[in-house]
C-alpha cells in the first residue's frame, strides 16, 4: 500500500474508532452509572427493619426497609449509592436503633425489588416520594442521608423539603464533572444525560449539614466533594478520614459522627 494511501487510512480509521468509542458511551452511559440496577426481586424475609412499598407520583412502586425509631426522635432516610442495596445498611440500623433513630434505606426504581429503570429524573422523583412517605411517620424530623450517588438525591431532596439535617458521604459537584475528569478525551457534556449538578442545587440547602470523605477515594476524589462544600451555604461541617477509600468509609467512627449530627440536631 502506498504512503499516500496510508495518510488517508490510518485518520479514518482512527476516526471511525473514536466515533465508535463515543458511540459505544453513549449507550452504555446508564449501564454504567447504574450498575446496581436489577430485575431482581426484593428479598421475601427483611434483611434488617419491615419490607415497605412507597407509590411514586408517576406510578412506579419502590421497596424499602424501614426501622422505626422512638417517637422524638428524628429518622435518617438514606439514598445509597449506585451499585449499592438497602440490604447492606443493617449495621447503619442497628447502630441507630440503639440511639432509638430509626432509618429508611429506599430502592431505587429499577433496583432490587422496585418497578422502572433508573435515570436521574426517576431518582430525584424517588427521593421525594419517600420523604413524603416518611414525613408521616415520623413527626420529629427527618435527616437525609446520601452516599456518593445518593448524595445527589439528597441534596435535591433536603433543598424541595423540610429535612432537618443532611449527611453527604462521598458528595460531588456533578457527576458531570466526576465524568469528565475520568474520561477527559470524551466530549462528556454533550453525551450525558443524567449530570446529577449538586452545585447547583446546594444553595436551596440551608440546613445543618455534614460532608464525610476518604482522602484516598478514587472514584469521586475528595477535591470534587470539597469543592461542594466551599459552595453550600451554613451550617455545614466536614470530616476527611485519611485511611478510608470509597467502599472502606463505614467504621465506628463514621457511625459515630452520623449519630453524633443526628442527636446534636435535637438539641
Amino acid at each position: 500500500m502506498s504512503a499516500a494511501k496510508l495518510l488517508v487510512i490510518l485518520p479514518l480509521t482512527a476516526a471511525f474508532a473514536y466515533a465508535s468509542l463515543v458511540g459505544l458511551m453513549y449507550l452504555s452511559q446508564r449501564s454504567l452509572l447504574y450498575p446496581g440496577a436489577s430485575a431482581a426481586p426484593a428479598a421475601a424475609r427483611a434483611s434488617w427493619g419491615e419490607n415497605v412499598s412507597i407509590e411514586t407520583p408517576d406510578g412506579e412502586t419502590l421497596h424499602g426497609l424501614y426501622s422505626q425509631g422512638e417517637f422524638d426522635k428524628p429518622c435518617v432516610l438514606l439514598f445509597f449509592g449506585n451499585g449499592d442495596h438497602a440490604d447492606n445498611y443493617g449495621f447503619l440500623a442497628q447502630a441507630l436503633a440503639a440511639r432509638g433513630i430509626g432509618l429508611l434505606a429506599i430502592s431505587y426504581r429499577g433496583y432490587p425489588g422496585s418497578t422502572g429503570s433508573p435515570s436521574e429524573a426517576g431518582l430525584l422523583t424517588d427521593g421525594i416520594a419517600a420523604f413524603d412517605w416518611l414525613s408521616v411517620r415520623s413527626k420529629s424530623g427527618i435527616v437525609v442521608l446520601g452516599r456518593s450517588l445518593g448524595t445527589g438525591v439528597a441534596v435535591n431532596t433536603a433543598g424541595q423539603r423540610p429535612a432537618v439535617g443532611v449527611i453527604l458521604v462521598f458528595p460531588y459537584l456533578s457527576v458531570l464533572s466526576v465524568a469528565q475528569a475520568r474520561y477527559p478525551f470524551i466530549p462528556v457534556a454533550l453525551l450525558m444525560t443524567d449530570p446529577f449538578r449538586s452545585d447547583l442545587n446546594i444553595a436551596k440547602v440551608k440546613q445543618p449539614k455534614l460532608f464525610i470523605h476518604g482522602r484516598r477515594d478514587d472514584s469521586i476524589p475528595l477535591s470534587s466533594g470539597e469543592a461542594l462544600y466551599r459552595i453550600a451555604p451554613e451550617p455545614k461541617q466536614m470530616r476527611i478520614y485519611d485511611g478510608s477509600g470509597h467502599n472502606d468509609i463505614w467504621n465506628e467512627s463514621t457511625v459515630g459522627d452520623v449519630i453524633g449530627f443526628v442527636e446534636a440536631l435535637r438539641g
